[in-house]
């Protein structure tokens, strides 16, 4: 991440596109940030679909959904 004066005196700060690494400034008119693009976006959203990226944690069986609820269930059910 690097920060560069504009025109306001304000700092603009650049970051790396999460799948491309090019840089990208962190404005609020880019709607794509943290991505450079629609095709970096959509990279990686194919990512986390396909399960190249995960986020760590305990592993759950079937057998420990029954103890998870939601709260909304209906009691009889349970």
């Amino acid at each position: 991440m690097s920060e560069k004066p504009n025109a306001k005196n304000a700092k603009i700060i650049t970051v790396n596109c999460p799948t491309c690494k090019s840089p990208v400034e962190w404005v609020e008119k880019n709607e794509l940030r943290p991505f450079c693009s629609d095709r970096c976006k959509l990279i990686d959203l194919g990512a986390w679909a396909s399960e190249e990226y995960k986020v760590p944690g305990k592993p759950v069986s079937e057998w420990d959904l029954d103890e998870v609820t939601m709260g909304n269930e209906n009691p009889t059910l349970q």
